[in-house]
């Protein structure tokens, strides 16, 4: 079992969650919760996975705070 890490937003029009995997081509959806976004995500990396395991094009390195 692997671990990936999900970006995850918040629209502030419509209030829906949307998350994506960073490097992983396909692998992002939404849901009314964070709840649902992770159930959500959790059934497209299954199907996205029955392929084999992906090269991920990019790795998650962390986050900044930028003061302006």
């Amino acid at each position: 079992m692997k671990t990936y890490t999900a970006i995850i937003e918040r629209c502030p029009d419509t209030r829906l969650y949307t998350g994506y995997i960073p490097g992983f081509t396909g692998a992002h959806s939404q849901g009314e919760s964070i709840e649902e976004l992770r159930t959500n995500l959790h059934e497209v990396l299954q199907m996205l996975l029955e392929d084999g395991e992906p090269r991920l094009e990019t790795e998650f390195v962390g986050t900044q705070a930028v003061m302006v």
